[in-house]
C-alpha cells in the first residue's frame, strides 16, 4: 500500500569511436513509392532522395522528391521530422516519441509532376544519434508522404544520424559530401554497412538492444491522427 519511489541519475555517455569517421553515413539515399488509386483511377507515385544519411546539429535536412500526379485529385506532399528513444532495462522496453516538425507543401494537381524540395532544420539543441549503447538508443527519422483523400498514402522513411556539432576549428577541414547522382550509388548505403552502424548486431557484454522484432511488435507512437 506504499508509494512508489523513484529516483534520478545522471549518465555520461562516451562514444568509443568518431561516426563522423565512417563513409556510409556521407552516401546518399534514395527510395520510391507507388500507390494505384482505389476509389479514384490512375496511380500516384513518388522518388525521393537525401543528400546523405548524417547531419550535424542545426544543420538543414534538404528532401528532394519527383512527384508524379496521373491521378484525377489533387494530393498534398507532407513531411514529418521525429526522434524515437528506447530504454532496456532486464528485457524490459520503453518507447517515447517525439515529433520535431512537421510541414506541408502546396497543392500538386491532377496530370503534373513535379519536383519538390524541402529542407527540415535540425535543432542546435538535438540530441545526437545513439545506437551503440545496450541501455539507451536514441533513432531519428524523416517522413515524406502524400496525402491523398479516400487513399492509402504513399510514404517512404529515411533513418537520420544526427552528429554532435562540429567545432569551429573542425569545420575548416569538414569534408566534401558526394551529391546525389555523382556517381555514387543512392542505395549502396544498404549494402557495406559498417564501422557505426554495423555495432547494432554486435554481440557480448556491450552488445545493443535487441531489435524490435524480439518483442513481437513495433513501438507504439503518441500521436493521433491522419500524417
Amino acid at each position: 500500500m506504499k508509494k512508489d519511489k523513484k529516483a534520478t541519475a545522471y549518465l555520461t555517455l562516451v562514444r568509443n569511436e568518431d561516426p563522423r569517421s565512417d563513409p556510409v553515413l556521407m552516401i546518399p539515399q534514395c527510395k520510391v513509392s507507388v500507390k494505384k488509386m482505389l476509389f479514384t483511377s490512375g496511380t500516384v507515385s513518388m522518388d525521393a532522395y537525401t543528400e546523405r544519411m548524417a547531419f550535424y546539429q542545426g544543420e538543414g535536412i534538404k528532401v528532394v522528391a519527383a512527384i508524379q500526379n496521373k491521378s484525377t485529385c489533387d494530393i498534398w506532399p507532407k513531411y514529418r521530422f521525429y526522434m524515437k528513444q528506447s530504454f532496456f532495462v532486464k528485457r524490459k522496453k520503453k518507447v517515447s516519441t517525439q515529433e520535431i516538425q512537421r510541414e506541408v507543401g502546396d497543392a500538386i494537381p491532377p496530370s503534373t509532376s513535379p519536383t519538390v524540395t524541402r529542407i527540415l532544420t535540425i535543432p542546435p539543441d538535438t540530441n545526437a544519434t545513439i545506437l551503440n549503447c545496450a541501455i539507451i538508443k536514441v533513432e531519428y527519422k524523416v517522413v515524406i508522404y502524400l496525402d491523398i483523400k479516400y487513399a492509402l498514402d504513399p510514404e517512404i522513411k529515411f533513418p537520420i544520424v544526427i552528429l554532435p556539432a562540429l567545432k569551429e576549428e573542425e569545420q575548416h577541414h569538414r569534408p566534401a559530401y558526394p551529391m546525389y547522382g555523382s556517381g555514387t550509388s543512392a542505395n549502396s548505403y544498404a549494402a557495406g554497412r559498417t564501422n557505426f552502424l554495423q555495432n547494432s548486431t554486435a554481440s557480448g557484454p556491450s552488445a545493443p538492444p535487441p531489435s524490435y522484432g524480439t518483442y513481437g511488435l513495433y513501438p507504439s507512437t503518441n500521436f493521433r491522427g491522419k500524417y
